[in-house]
This record gives C-alpha cells, sequence and structure tokens, in this order.
C-alpha cells in the first residue's frame, strides 16, 4: 500500500501543470522594422521632416541652404550639451536644476583663471572641469546623503553656486586678450566649417549610448530611475547610482560651460542660465523618441535638432522673439505630456502580462529582472 501511495505521488509530482505559458516568439525583422518607423518610435524625425517642407515653402529663399544646415548644427551644440548632461540622472530619476549654474560656474574658474593668472590652458580647463565636480560632489550630499527631493535640493545648491559667481565676479563679465588664440580654439575651430563642438556633441552622445544601452551599468541606471525599490531588491546600490549620476552630470556640464566660454571668448556670469529650458526641452523629447519614455542620448539629439530647426525657421522668417519662447514652451508641454502617457502605457501593459502569465511566470520574470541588472 505504502509503495503505490509513493507511486501516485512520483506520478503527480512529475505531471506538467494544466496551466502552462506560451513560448515566447521573437518578433520577425518586419515586425521590428514596422515598429521602429512607427510614429510612435520616431514621431520626432516625421515632424522634423515636416517642419523642413514648411520652412523650404515658407522662406525658400534663405531656409534650403547647407549655411542654413551648418548655423542650425553649430549654434545648437551647447544645448545638446546641456542637454546630454541631463541625460544621466534623469535615466535615474534623478532631476539636476543645477546644470545652467555648473556650465557657468565652469567657464568662469577656467576663464578667471587664464585672464588673471599666467598658467597654461589646460590647466585652466583642469580648473573648471574640477570646479564642476565639487558641484556635482555637492549635489550628491544634498540630494543622496541629506535625502532631499533632487529638483529641489539641486535648484537650491544652484542658487549657492550663483551667488559664488556673482560674489566672485561682481556681474561683471571675464574678459582678456589672454582668452585668444588656443582657448578660443576649442569652441570656434572647425572641420568643412563645423565647429569643434559639434563633433564634442557626436564624442559624448556616443559614449553615453554605449554605457545606457550595452553595460550593466546602463540597466542598472534605469532600473534605479524605473523602480528604485524593485531595483535595491535586485541588489543594485541604488544611492551609489543616484550620486555618480549627479556627478556624471556635473562633469558634462562643466565641459558644455568650458566650451561656451570658449565660444564667447569671455566668462559671462549668466552664461548657462538660458540653456535650461531648452535643455530640458530637448532631453523630455528625446524621451519619446527611439525607447519610448526612456531618456537616451540619440533621442535627444533629435529633440534639439527640432528646436534648432525651429528657432532657426522662426528666425528666417522674420518672426519676433516671443513666437520662438512659445514655440519652445509647446515643444515641451507636448514632450512631457507623450512620456508621461507612454511611461504609463508601458507599466500597465507590464502589469496585465503579469496577470495572464500567473504567479509561477511573475517569479520567473523577477528572477530574469535580477539576471538583467546583474548582467556583466
Amino acid at each position: 500500500m505504502s509503495s503505490q501511495v509513493n507511486d501516485v505521488a512520483a506520478s503527480t509530482a512529475n505531471q506538467s501543470p494544466t496551466t502552462t505559458v506560451a513560448e515566447f516568439q521573437p518578433p520577425s525583422w518586419k515586425q521590428r522594422l514596422r515598429k521602429g518607423l512607427s510614429f510612435e518610435s520616431i514621431g520626432g524625425v516625421y515632424v522634423l521632416l515636416a517642419m523642413i517642407v514648411l520652412f523650404t515653402i515658407w522662406v525658400p529663399e534663405t531656409f534650403p541652404q547647407t549655411d542654413t544646415l551648418r548655423q542650425i548644427l553649430n549654434n545648437n551644440a551647447v544645448i545638446a550639451l546641456a542637454a546630454l548632461a541631463l541625460v544621466v540622472p534623469l535615466s535615474a530619476g534623478v532631476f539636476d536644476i543645477s546644470v545652467p549654474y555648473t556650465m557657468t560656474l565652469a567657464g568662469i574658474m577656467c576663464t578667471y583663471s587664464i585672464a588673471n593668472n599666467d598658467i597654461p590652458v589646460w590647466l585652466a580647463i583642469l580648473i573648471g572641469l574640477s570646479s564642476a565636480l565639487l558641484v556635482g560632489l555637492l549635489n550628491g550630499l544634498v540630494v543622496v546623503v541629506m535625502k532631499i527631493d533632487s529638483l529641489i535640493g539641486t535648484l537650491a545648491t544652484g542658487f549657492l553656486v550663483q551667488a559664488m559667481i556673482r560674489w566672485r565676479t561682481g556681474l561683471r563679465t571675464v574678459s582678456s586678450g589672454k582668452l585668444q588664440g588656443s582657448f578660443r580654439d576649442l569652441g570656434q575651430y572647425n572641420i568643412a566649417r563645423f565647429t569643434a563642438p559639434v563633433f564634442y556633441v557626436l564624442f559624448v552622445a556616443t559614449v553615453l549610448w554605449y554605457v545606457l544601452e550595452h553595460t550593466a551599468t546602463g540597466r542598472r541606471l534605469y532600473a534605479v530611475g524605473f523602480n528604485r525599490d524593485a531595483a535595491r531588491l535586485a541588489s543594485v546600490r541604488t544611492e551609489r547610482i543616484r550620486f555618480l549620476s549627479l556627478m556624471t552630470s556635473a562633469f558634462i556640464a562643466g565641459v558644455a560651460g568650458v566650451v561656451l566660454a570658449s565660444i564667447q571668448g569671455s566668462g559671462s556670469p549668466t552664461g548657462g542660465t538660458e540653456y535650461l529650458l531648452p535643455a530640458f526641452a530637448a532631453v523630455f523629447l528625446g524621451a519619446t523618441q527611439l525607447k519610448g519614455g526612456r531618456f537616451n542620448s540619440w533621442g535627444t539629439i533629435i529633440g534639439v535638432l527640432l528646436l534648432g530647426v525651429g528657432t532657426t525657421g522662426l528666425g528666417l522668417a522674420h518672426q519676433p522673439q516671443w513666437v520662438q519662447d512659445v514655440f519652445k514652451g509647446c515643444v515641451l508641454i507636448a514632450s512631457l505630456a507623450v512620456t508621461g502617457l507612454q511611461v504609463r502605457r508601458a507599466g500597465a501593459s507590464s502589469k496585465r502580462s503579469l496577470l495572464r502569465r500567473g504567479s509561477g511566470s511573475r517569479a520567473t520574470a523577477d528572477q530574469g529582472v535580477t539576471d538583467a541588472v546583474h548582467e556583466p
């Protein structure tokens, strides 16, 4: 009798569950292509092409020229650097409002060191970047260690940096003949009439793309931004990720500030302030492109180009400045709305998928998330 019971138990244990999960079928290349070219994925590109056609018809004498293309790329390179500085912290769910103030501080420290001290340009650049990293360190202490909301904390840090700049400069522009030559070439040297900052943007965007999309650090960064508690349960060092994201943001902002000072040939005490809203507009618009709700470098570049084409086209059409401001504001509102919609839709889709698969599959999915986070 005992052996019969054991046989029945063994037979029951070996039976497959009545509810099985359908094997995952990867999409075909046609489906991937269709999704990649859909308006939801690259709608900004289609809008950009439509704007190019519109301005070509509106101002045919000036807009459809190669000089206009160079103007758009050259004039928006610093905005692109500022926007790329925001990609990393926003991916980790952290706001960094201090970016424009960090840009200004780096430019001031660099130009002040050259103008008032007999030091080489490379050392002055290092001083400017070091001052930016100090701002990033301060942001990390305020946001991560003191656990102050990032939006408020980095705004407060920005005010402190602005106060330091005003104390040091007295709101006077730092200018000197020493700022010519090699320092000025840093931002004004050109290749085929494209200035050097355009190539800096391509380099920074490529590095960020590789880190975010092809490294474990990038996956952990997105995991922290999407759900910090879940990432912590998956043994991700969330606080370190957030701290380093603020340091990275400050460093790229410092690069942007030094480049801006080189372009202007001086250190302006308010140089970076005007880049706050365009940078945020570009990065949030970029989150609606390519990755559907995730901040990414190439989507940000698309956002910068869309803003650049719009403002340049309106300028060539002799529209007043307030029209360009209205355009930027509308783009920011629309990008925020679309980003929020995509995130909510992705979250709802994930929940429905888990409910359909059942608790056993959910455990497997959770393990998959953990494995993805820890994948080398």
